[in-house]
């Protein structure tokens, strides 16, 4: 059986018509064929801008012909080798060619890498899934499909996506809502994210920090970069988190006394259930809903005192993580949001979501090699979350949210005020 393979080296195709001549073996090598022909001939045109036809002797040329060279472009996952002509100017330097900087510039080989390994496909299988095995256009050496090329490529593109995204302005972000939450990588290293959501209900991953644990300093790194890059501390917004008592503590010491923080009452409910026998956990679970769905703050504040004094004989420690925070597992009741939007505000569902996302993306690495390493992988997987981002479900009640905090800063900055005149 006759196989088609395509050579290192690909002769000069004059023009495109040529290539129908490969329509009947294969498509894919029409493409090609066709591809490298056009790129070609654009090569020679930027030769001839630069110094003119071939032998003649015009005055506008920037330099001479210096005969012709072979190099590589992506193509398919892949390279292909292309043949270009040189130019050289006057003084004696080589002069780029426009198309051939073009080509170069939209490393097509660095995004191909990184989009098949955010999907699972791990470098040893890179070359498979660009190249197949039995089709017209194979693999060859030094084509750029090795696992170690690959794996160089998704560092490089990673390290320049994390380090943009970074130091991107966040100053025309309307954000309303900040959830932070941590991601633990190995035994020794904890990456701490931040998820905001604008007035329109649409999500944004805002930062990452590393630290070895879920402390003060690593959140107050995270807040400090938030406003380093136009977080404005001075607006009210709601914080959520998932009880962290560092996170409370930096958040109100960064943005004042009065912001309004809420607790993620399902890892709130998971905590308290998983330390009581099995016996008592759907009764419990629906005293916590039956407090969390009031409208009332103060009476689900009863309710929740209640549980915890129910339950202070047989687990006494349950009952003090009851109303340890209790506070601020209703900040969304006592902001008299809509019920829709306090279930969807009421959690870290979010930014759990979105950590689910980085979870999967890395699920085939299978040893951090350092912190850098977490950080590029956890940032890649953020911004792919992004691809399936959806609003806020209760996104229409969100100007409600922006009412309600409003109303909370002014009435803070009313005591403030009172409390000074006072102490006058």
């Amino acid at each position: 059986m006759t196989r088609i393979t395509t050579t290192p080296s690909l002769s000069l195709v004059p023009s495109v018509e040529t290539a129908w001549q490969d329509v009947d073996s294969s498509f894919e090598r029409f493409c090609l064929t066709a591809g490298i022909g056009a790129i070609e001939q654009m090569l020679c045109d930027d030769a001839q801008q630069l110094a003119g036809k071939p032998h003649s002797r015009s005055g506008d040329r920037v330099g001479q012909r210096w005969g012709r060279t072979k190099g590589k472009i992506g193509f398919h996952g892949g390279k292909v080798t292309v043949r270009r002509p040189r130019v050289r100017s006057y003084d004696d330097h080589e002069l780029a060619l426009p198309t051939w900087t073009a080509a170069h510039a939209e490393d097509w080989l660095g995004r191909w890498a990184m989009n098949l390994m955010l999907i699972n496909v791990s470098t040893r299988k890179l070359r498979r899934a660009v190249r197949l095995p039995e089709g017209d256009l194979p693999a060859l050496a030094g084509d750029g499909t090795s696992k170690s090329a690959a794996s160089r490529r998704f560092v490089a593109l990673s390290a320049d996506r994390l380090a943009a995204w970074m130091a991107s302005d966040l100053s025309a972000l309307d954000l309303l809502v900040i959830q932070i939450d941590g991601l633990h990588i190995g035994n020794d290293l904890v990456l701490v994210a931040a998820l905001g959501i604008d007035g329109d209900g649409r999500k944004h991953p805002l930062a990452l920090v590393e630290g070895a644990t879920e402390n003060a300093a690593v959140v107050q790194a995270l807040i400090d970069n938030l406003i380093e890059r136009g977080l404005d501390p001075k607006v009210c917004r709601l914080f959520i988190v998932d009880g962290a008592k560092a996170l409370s503590k930096v958040i109100r010491r960064t943005f004042g006394t009065h912001t309004p923080i809420q607790r993620c009452q399902i890892h709130k409910a998971r905590n308290v259930t998983e330390r009581l026998p099995k016996p008592l956990h759907a009764s419990v679970r629906r005293a916590l809903r039956q407090a969390w769905e009031l409208d009332d703050a103060d009476k689900a504040e009863r309710l929740l005192r209640n549980l915890a004094r129910r339950l202070d004989q047989e687990a006494p420690g349950v009952a003090a993580s009851i109303l340890e925070g209790l506070d601020e597992m209703l900040t969304v009741v006592r902001l008299k949001l809509p019920t829709s939007l306090q279930r969807s505000l009421a959690c870290t569902n979010a930014i759990e979501n979105m950590m689910g996302t980085v979870r999967r993306v890395s699920r085939n690495v299978k040893r951090w090699r350092n912190a850098v390493m977490a950080l590029r992988w956890t940032a890649a997987g953020m911004l792919e979350a992004t691809k399936g981002f959806r609003r806020l479900k209760a996104h229409k009640y969100l100007p409600v949210l922006r009412a309600a905090l409003a109303a909370h800063q002014s009435k803070y900055v009313t005591q403030r005020v009172e409390r000074n005149a006072d102490a006058a």
